[in-house]
């Protein structure tokens, strides 16, 4: 992508919390990357900036396209990314490809139920809370949880029977405060339950007695100019006031589900598709739909649209996530439609992107109709009359030129934004083939210029251009065809005598109107690449024949020729000059050879 390719797409990229990901030609992603504000993030890998490192360089240059996902915090940006980037793997992320999950505080579930870090989840009815983006954070919750209410470390198995046959002993932790030792029946499954209640109330966010508590010893020891203790308890009560209880992109009580919401225009409809799988957001997709009927309504374009949108993405999941019931043809699917907790999270997210992306797609139409220039009316009109996937910012027209096989050399001619583009065309020296042979000149110098772009990693055009028939056609598509690049160009080739089009493959021609613009564009570009050559081929000729009529005098080499061509400007001039003038240049000798042979060649010409 270049600068002018993310001002277009600028406005449709939103200043909210969300991952963006960088995806090449092949669909594939090549970066994932969180942020606080989309746009400005974005932004920033485009510009003029010499301080960018040419790894960042060359992932923008391999880039095609940018995709964006909208949440709520950038905490969930955070674990989004994480998710993301385990799960493809993209090339340009160094960072987060480890194995490592997200951290939890766990609640266990056993008698006197211990509290401790983990990154395991596992479902034994133990309760999980979190995840956590900052393990930092995470331990000073879990050290004022600790102080606010001793809780024991051990890993005993505190039954009532080993309790009351005497089996453990109390441990340091009891001595030193941080245990009211359970372990010996000093201290009642009761109250200590009633601890575990309180811990569970602070971690679903419950804490504002507590957060009140600590402002006010906080205040207290500033009072007393014990600012070092302040500070550690202003950490403390920042850890609390950053901590999330439930995530929006990562749950320990969802397992694989489906996630699908609609938002539905007058004539288009979007449906928003999140993948769950073992309670992570591992893919987010929209799909746009064209409304064909003024009664389809939200639920039959859903009903039409999850069927499709799964099997694209081999979802196994068994139960789908909707914003209302509806049925399906799979019998086996559960469909939830949650009104609260963390399923309604994710229909809220699911949502949120499928009425953003609306909305940025009448932005881009608005947009459109404001700003289209005449160029843009062209190539949308070409898009259209060739049934492109791509609009043909980037044309190439090939054509060859020789005379009876002599001189043979071909042209490029490259137009951009429907504009020649002089400064990329190029011309061939065929070099492989003996003889007019325009197929097989054709195949040639077809494959070296985009042998050359491939190996130089230049973008291929969308649309190529081959003056000529249905032979010089072929003969193009022989070599994408080798090149492997055949799918991802269209190509078509334009006959002189009637103005027809064809397409590889196709036998009849394609009709554009006459009159079309588009079909204006591509002669355009065919007499371009005509002139190109021709001018090209005429240049080598006279070339040729000049270096030979000077080469033909006895004495006179080819650095000798030359040497009179540079100063004298044309062999005309030369026959015209003087013997001192000559002389000069070449000195006196090979003067007289040369005014001897022209005297001796006007004398024939008179006879």
């Amino acid at each position: 992508m270049r600068t002018d390719d993310f001002k277009n797409i600028a406005d449709t990229i939103p200043h909210q919390p969300g991952v963006y990901r960088f995806i090449d030609k092949e669909e594939v992603i090549l970066y994932v990357g969180k942020a606080k504000d989309l746009r400005k993030r974005v932004a920033s890998y485009f510009g003029e900036r010499r301080d960018r490192a040419h790894r960042t360089r060359v992932m923008v240059k391999n880039a095609r396209r940018i995709e964006f996902t909208v949440v709520e915090t950038e905490a969930d940006a955070l674990l989004l990314e994480n998710t993301l980037i385990k799960k493809h793997q993209p090339r340009y992320n160094v960072m987060l490809r480890d194995d490592k999950s997200y951290s939890y505080i766990c609640i266990k579930k056993e008698r006197f139920p211990r509290v401790f870090i983990t990154r395991r989840v596992i479902r034994d009815g133990s309760t999980y809370f979190g995840p956590y983006t900052s393990k930092s954070r995470l331990k000073i919750i879990l050290e004022l949880i600790k102080r606010l209410f001793p809780l024991r470390t051990c890993s005993l198995n505190l039954t009532e029977r080993n309790i009351e046959a005497g089996k453990f002993k109390v441990c340091l932790e009891y001595h030193i405060k941080n245990c009211m030792g359970p372990c010996e029946g000093l201290e009642s499954e009761d109250a200590y339950n009633e601890k575990i209640d309180q811990v569970r109330n602070i971690l679903r966010g419950n804490f504002g007695a507590v957060k009140q508590h600590f402002k006010a010893v906080m205040e207290q020891h500033a009072a007393n100019l014990e600012f070092e203790k302040a500070q550690r308890i202003k950490d403390k009560l920042s850890a609390f006031e950053d901590y999330q209880a439930k995530s929006t992109v990562v749950s320990t009580k969802i397992r694989d589900v489906d996630v699908f919401s609609i938002v539905s225009e007058e004539k288009d409809a979007y449906i928003n598709y999140i993948k769950v799988v073992n309670g992570a957001i591992i893919h987010t997709h929209t799909q746009e739909l064209v409304k064909n009927l003024d009664d389809d309504d939200e639920a039959g374009l859903l009903q039409y649209a999850i069927p499709i949108i799964r099997d694209r993405f081999h979802s196994i999941a068994e139960e789908l996530i909707l914003p209302y019931d509806i049925p399906l043809e799979d019998e086996n699917l559960q469909v939830t439609v949650p009104k609260i907790g963390d399923k309604r999270r994710l229909l809220d997210l699911s949502e949120k992107n499928a009425k953003y992306h609306a909305l940025q797609r009448q932005k881009q139409r608005a947009s459109m109709r404001r700003k289209q220039t005449s160029a843009e009316r062209i190539l949308r009109t070409l898009q259209a009359d060739l049934n492109m996937d791509a609009l043909p910012l980037h044309i190439e027209c090939f054509d060859n030129s020789n005379m009876q096989g002599a001189y043979p050399v071909s042209s490029c001619v490259v137009f951009k934004n429907a504009k020649p583009s002089k400064k990329d065309y190029r011309h061939y020296n065929i070099k492989t083939v003996q003889g007019p042979d325009d197929y097989a000149s054709m195949r040639e110098v077809v494959h070296r210029r985009y042998r050359r772009l491939l190996d130089e990693g230049e973008a291929l055009p969308q649309l190529i251009i081959i003056d000529g028939g249905k032979g010089q056609l072929s003969a193009a598509v022989e070599s994408l065809k080798l090149l492997g690049i055949l799918e991802k160009v269209t190509i078509i080739g334009i006959a002189k005598r009637l103005e027809e089009i064809f397409m590889p493959g196709d036998s009849v021609p394609i009709y554009i109107d006459k009159k079309s613009e588009s079909l204006k564009l591509i002669q355009q570009a065919r007499d371009e690449a005509h002139r190109f050559a021709i001018t090209f081929h005429r240049n080598k000729r006279s070339q040729n024949f000049t270096g030979s009529s000077l080469t033909n005098i006895p004495g006179v080499g080819e650095k000798t020729a030359q040497k009179l061509l540079a100063h004298f400007g044309s062999l005309k001039r030369v026959k015209e000059a003087g013997a001192a003038d000559l002389s000069e240049v070449v000195g006196l000798n090979v003067a007289k050879k040369v005014k001897t042979y022209f005297a001796a060649e006007d004398e024939q010409e008179t006879t």
